[in-house]
C-alpha cells in the first residue's frame, strides 16, 4: 500500500530536480545583489531545510507535537502538491525573468499578472504552503521550527529583493504594485 511519507519525499525530490533543470531557461542577468548580500537569508533557509528534512517516523516523546491520521497525511500531501504547483505556475509565468539569485534581467519589468496579481512573491507563497503541509504531516518540533525558519528566510529574501528591485526598476511602478498586491499571503498585509 502506498504511504504518504514516500510520496511527500518524491514530490520534493521531483520539484527540486525539475527546478534545477529549468534554471537554464533564465535570461542573462545584467546586475545582481551578489553572494555577500544574499548570505544571511540563504543561511536561514538552509538551517530551516535541515530541520525540516529528517524523517518524522521515529520521533517519539518530547519531539513529537502531534500525530496525524493516514487521511490527514494524505490531505497534507495534496496541499503540499498544490503549493509546489502554485510555485511552478509562478515560475512559468515569470519565464526568463526568473533567477535563483536576486538579479535584474535584460528587459526586466514588474510582472503583475497571473499569480503575481495574487501575491508579489507567489513562488515563495507556494513553497511556504508546501513547507507547512510537510511540517503538519510530520508533527514534530524540528519540523515546525524548520518551517518557521524557512518562513523567516523567504521573508528576508522577499524584502531584500523588493528593496533592490525597486532601486533597479521604476520605483513608482513598484510602489504602486506594492500598494495593490499583498506580499506573501493573499488578502494579507501589503
Amino acid at each position: 500500500m502506498l504511504r504518504p511519507g514516500p510520496v511527500i519525499v518524491a514530490l520534493w525530490v521531483a520539484f527540486w530536480i525539475s527546478w534545477l533543470l529549468a534554471a537554464g531557461w533564465s535570461a542573462k542577468a545584467e546586475s545582481r545583489v551578489g553572494v555577500r548580500g544574499e548570505l544571511a537569508y540563504r543561511l536561514v533557509l538552509i538551517a530551516g531545510a535541515l530541520l525540516l528534512l529528517p524523517r518524522a517516523h521515529g520521533y517519539h516523546g518530547p519531539l513529537r507535537l502531534w500525530w496525524v491520521t493516514l487521511d490527514e497525511a494524505w490531505v497534507c500531501t495534496a496541499v503540499l502538491a498544490l503549493g509546489l504547483l502554485f510555485s511552478w505556475w509562478a515560475r512559468i509565468h515569470l519565464g526568463a525573468l526568473w533567477s535563483g539569485w536576486i538579479t535584474r534581467k535584460t528587459d526586466h519589468r514588474v510582472v503583475e499578472s497571473g499569480p503575481y496579481g495574487i501575491v508579489r512573491h507567489p513562488i515563495y507563497t507556494g513553497l511556504l504552503v508546501a513547507v507547512y503541509a510537510t511540517a503538519t504531516a510530520k508533527g514534530t518540533i524540528p519540523g515546525v521550527l524548520g518551517a518557521l525558519l524557512i518562513t523567516v528566510g523567504l521573508w528576508m529574501k522577499a524584502r531584500l529583493e523588493e528593496h533592490w528591485l525597486r532601486a533597479e526598476l521604476d520605483p513608482g511602478a513598484y510602489d504602486d504594485y506594492r500598494r495593490r498586491v499583498p506580499m506573501l499571503v493573499p488578502f494579507g498585509p501589503r
